[in-house]
């Protein structure tokens, strides 16, 4: 059990970091690209993708060095390690960018948000748009933003882990 604990540390500390160098490179393009403001669905889907095959991969990798077996709970346990360790790296990322890179982020993203308002909701008034930019903006400091980008990858983590858990899992008959 404790050679099980070491490998799979191994596995969450190095798919962690492959996750997080792909993530940050993937923070890079998309603000070198101009889009980090709005990605759209495309660069969404990119992202879950991304974090669905690093996770998938560091579950199927733990599984082959324990002998082709693999319980749900270490699928689990790998793969929200993995998002973890992602997930951390990624948020540095953010915040870097946040403060030091771009440290009028939240600005232009405050802007960005008002003027999708506008559109999807052309009768707003002014101090309805007002109001609804004071009630964003609570929820849009650099620490909150982090924040909720590691909550959100713990929990896709989770989901990710639960299901590549549930489709590789093969209980070794040795352990009764």
């Amino acid at each position: 059990m404790e050679n099980q604990q070491a490998t799979a540390k191994k596995f969450v500390l190095n798919y962690g970091l492959l996750l997080g160098i792909v993530s940050v490179i993937f923070g890079v393009i998309m603000y070198v690209t101009n889009v980090y403001l709005d990605p759209g669905i495309i660069y969404t889907l990119i992202g879950f993708l991304v974090l669905i095959t690093i996770i998938s991969l560091g579950i199927k990798a733990f599984k082959s060095e324990n002998g082709g077996f693999l319980s749900l709970g270490e699928a689990i346990k790998v793969g929200i390690g993995v998002a973890v360790i992602g997930g951390i790296i990624a948020a540095v990322w953010s915040f870097v960018l946040m403060n030091y890179i771009e440290p009028d982020y939240m600005n232009q993203m405050m802007e960005v948000n008002r003027e999708k308002m506008v559109e999807s909701s052309p009768d707003l008034t002014e101090a309805q748009l007002d109001a609804a930019a004071e009630m964003t903006s609570k929820f849009t400091s650099p620490i909150m933003v982090v924040a909720f980008s590691l909550v959100g990858n713990l929990f896709f983590g989770l989901i990710i882990s639960l299901i590549a858990g549930l489709i590789m899992k093969n209980k070794n008959p040795m352990e009764g």
